[in-house]
């Protein structure tokens, strides 16, 4: 699952970029870091922290869209944050008391960015949910997970301990990549074809950074792994298949791409992985399908109802067939341009159901401290968004118009039966080898 996040704007993201809970139960047992002992908390550290709970509290306060913050007990809730503040003995301990708060909201768009680490940790290795299954995706070759033996298609059972679900998922992410890296992940997987599952410690590559850093640059330093960030194509014929990374781009990008599309019959859109992006670009794409004004959503602010429309094009809309794909880990924007798709039936969604983060979240930096500035942030809900039909895709996704899902075994051989299944529906012949070996994983280290 991945995090496309923005600063200063109100981003149509899910909070997963990108992967165990981190819901008390699991926070409990999470193991700390091996130098946590040597932390050694003193009174900058303990100050720095208030400061960050209180402005964590403020943002809240003021720019939830929700003022009754759905029924919460908000001073109730940040006293009994500062209490953990003063029994803390790491500083990992510091910034689990802090996110917490914001985690039991449990809404997608709505956590804490600490301050970064003079550090970035790569695991080597991607999993996500393939229906109710968590598989491993993709395994870097230089790095631990392959030389003991993980492979794409292992079934995850469990990371340090705890069962990954379509619930979770999102926050491990947060808490491996954002909250605490760790030197080392414990699993237990089970590779296709096997009968019995198997305990395997991947240790982590740790890379040091500046020790000093601006906030807009190492704040969001736990991107994925992959090089998505990028759109690619592929020519099928008198089909276009199209994978677009996020929504993260610019709206005349989307005009120079749909440029593009306009010379082909059947267009194949791949969202899958694509986490979303700005309000903008999705409207400038939504609008090229339509030759008339389509209402997006109705974004449900504090206090005010504003309306997401995409502006017709006329001549310039593109007619063709549309195919979209989704799965697990498609969000916010690439969910509601899926269900865009379904209620105005204008093309067909296949693939899994989608990650269910649907909200708009807006981004607000910090930072505290005198000669040693610590950078920190929150990623605050602004608005519930209900899709046309009066419906929200919060916690609910988007269900394809056809469930299609690859195997273990389709992961573990490079197989991509989904957009195999959509070259089928475009009236085109793909192989689900070729299918698989179209977009190959691009390690960033």
């Amino acid at each position: 699952m991945k995090l496309n996040l923005r600063p200063r704007t109100l981003p149509l993201s899910a909070a997963r970029l990108l992967c165990v809970a981190l819901i008390a139960l699991a926070l409990a047992g999470a193991r700390p870091s091996r130098d946590a002992s040597a932390q050694g908390l003193g009174t900058f550290d303990r100050e720095s922290a208030q400061a960050m709970l209180d402005a964590v509290k403020d943002d809240l306060r003021k720019n939830y869209y929700d003022a009754g913050l759905r029924g919460i007990d908000l001073d109730a809730r940040f006293k009994e944050a500062q209490e953990k503040l003063k029994q803390a003995t790491t500083r990992d301990q510091l910034m689990i008391a802090i996110a917490q708060v914001l985690l039991d909201l449990n809404d997608s768009h709505t956590f804490f960015l600490p301050p970064f680490r003079a550090a970035r940790v790569w695991y080597g290795w991607q999993m996500q949910m393939v229906g109710d299954a968590c598989l491993v995706t993709n395994v870097n070759p230089n790095h631990d997970a392959a030389a003991k033996g993980l492979k794409p298609g292992d079934m995850v059972l469990s990371v340090d301990g705890y069962r990954p679900t379509r619930e979770n998922l999102w926050k491990m992410y947060y808490r491996y990549y954002v909250l605490m890296p760790a030197r080392s992940v414990r699993l237990v997987v089970q590779s296709p074809g096997e009968t019995q599952p198997r305990q395997v410690e991947i240790m982590s590559k740790v890379e040091k950074t500046a020790e000093v850093a601006q906030y807009f640059t190492n704040i969001w330093q736990y991107n994925s792994e992959l090089k998505f960030e990028r759109d690619r194509f592929h020519e099928l014929g008198e089909a276009l298949i199209w994978r677009m990374p996020s929504f993260n781009d610019s709206p005349e990008h989307v005009d120079e791409m749909m440029n593009k599309v306009s010379k082909f019959k059947t267009l194949i859109l791949d969202l899958r992985g694509n986490g979303g992006g700005y309000h903008v670009t999705l409207e400038r794409l939504v609008s090229h399908f339509f030759d008339r004004e389509v209402k997006i959503a109705d974004m449900k602010l504090r206090k005010e109802t504003k309306q997401a429309v995409a502006k017709p094009r006329g001549d310039k809309a593109f007619k063709g067939q549309l195919i979209v794909l989704v799965d697990a880990e498609s969000g916010s924007a690439a969910e509601i341009f899926a269900r865009v798709v379904q209620l105005e039936k204008r093309g067909t969604v296949l693939g899994d159901r989608t990650a269910g983060a649907v909200m708009t979240g807006r981004s607000f930096d910090h930072e505290t401290g005198v000669g040693r500035v610590l950078y920190f942030g929150t990623n605050i809900t602004v608005a519930d968004l209900v899709m046309p039909d009066g419906k929200s895709l919060e916690h609910v996704g988007v269900q394809p118009d056809e469930l299609a899902l690859p195997k273990m075994e389709d992961i573990a051989s490079g197989r991509d039966p989904v957009l195999a299944r959509a070259a089928e529906l475009a009236g085109a012949k793909l192989a689900p080898e070729k299918a698989g070996a179209l977009f190959p994983a691009e390690w960033r280290k």
